[in-house]
């Protein structure tokens, strides 16, 4: 990963090199989190120590660890918002998935639903809710249900759901596209993520591209780096959407003016492994005549090499095969079902042999 943008700010580069041995020191305290508040069902899922057969269809350690694929719900939401979340789950649970990322908790002419049925349903289906999707602000609007309008009632709601992570997907523009907006924004999540440490749970946020963008005010300095350096590695963690990373990669791998300024997805997360607890496992087919340099597929229709992606980061992280969590995603499948399905047999098919 090119760390040459952070050159043209000599305090952003101090800030981000610590922020980089906070993050590894933070391991042993993000650990004993995770120990503290994953419920026993999620702890008894035992660890997968069987030695690596050859290499071949059907062969080797999984690459995928048990007990650790989930799905983001906004990929199902005509069935959630049609069928409901029972009939949802039970999809889900005969697909062998192991977790559910929420994206609203309201299943639309389904009708109604509590907090306290929706956490029993999944717990019926083996379904652990591991995070949620809100809302980073509308500052319009003081009744949002957003961080920035609702902190307590965001925080409340993740709770009764007995959620480990509460998040967000939006990103941090609320200010602006300056070194000094983004700054303010991180000062945002250290409060937010302060609040749910307090209630045993990690705050996150989700990247689309324009996080890779660069800064309007300092076009050498990429935004996300700033993000990185300025939140607290004790209070903030990241969810990379895989996907939109690599779009990042194509879109924003040269400055404004041309400079090349590469960088590589899978770098940011051996760098700060701790600080990437969750992940969305999203594909696409290669097409540079595109925007983004992919076009949006089911998970193994496309050209993003999981196999390498999940043995990289489960090496690289202590206990890493039981700290991350995998959430598939299509943001726009042509039928969910079928994407739920397909995912989930591409990832648990996926084989390595011990030391690839």
């Amino acid at each position: 990963m090119s760390r040459k943008p952070t050159s043209a700010d000599p305090e952003l580069a101090h800030r981000l090199s610590r922020r980089g041995m906070l993050g590894v020191a933070a391991g042993a305290t993000a650990t004993a989190l995770i120990g503290a508040t994953t419920p026993a069902v999620a702890a008894d899922k035992p660890v997968d120590t069987t030695a690596a057969e050859p290499s071949g269809k059907g062969h080797g350690r999984p690459v995928l660890p048990p007990g650790r694929l989930g799905v983001q719900l906004y990929s199902l939401r005509d069935k959630v918002s049609t069928v409901g979340f029972a009939p949802v789950f039970a999809e889900l649970e005969k697909y062998g998935y192991d977790e559910i990322e929420f994206a609203g908790y309201t299943q639309g002419s389904a009708g109604a639903i509590t907090l306290a049925r929706l956490k029993a349903l999944a717990h019926d289906h083996g379904l652990h809710p591991i995070g949620s999707h809100v809302g980073y602000y509308d500052d319009n609007n003081p009744n949002a249900y957003t961080f920035a309008q609702n902190l307590t009632k965001v925080l409340d709601d993740a709770e009764a759901l007995g959620l480990q992570h509460i998040g967000t997907a939006s990103g941090p523009f609320r200010y602006g596209s300056t070194v000094d907006a983004w700054k303010r924004a991180a000062e945002d999540f250290n409060t937010y993520g302060e609040a749910a440490r307090k209630r045993g749970m990690k705050f996150y946020q989700h990247n689309h591209a324009e996080e890779f963008s660069f800064a309007a005010d300092k076009p050498k300095v990429r935004l996300y780096d700033v993000l990185l350096a300025e939140t607290d590695p004790d209070f903030v963690y990241l969810e990379m959407d895989i996907y939109w990373a690599y779009c990042a990669q194509f879109r924003f791998g040269k400055r404004p003016d041309g400079t090349p300024a590469p960088f590589e997805p899978l770098s940011y997360v051996l760098k700060q492994p701790h600080r990437y607890p969750l992940f969305h496992v999203k594909d696409g087919i290669r097409d540079e005549t595109t925007r983004d340099g992919y076009r949006m597929t089911d998970v193994g229709d496309g050209d993003i090499d999981y196999k390498r992606f999940l043995s990289k980061v489960t090496a690289r992280t202590h206990q890493g095969r039981r700290y991350h969590h995998w959430q598939t995603e299509h943001d726009s499948p042509v039928e969910s079902y079928a994407f739920a399905r397909k995912s989930s047999e591409h990832l648990h098919s996926l084989r390595e042999r011990c030391g690839e």
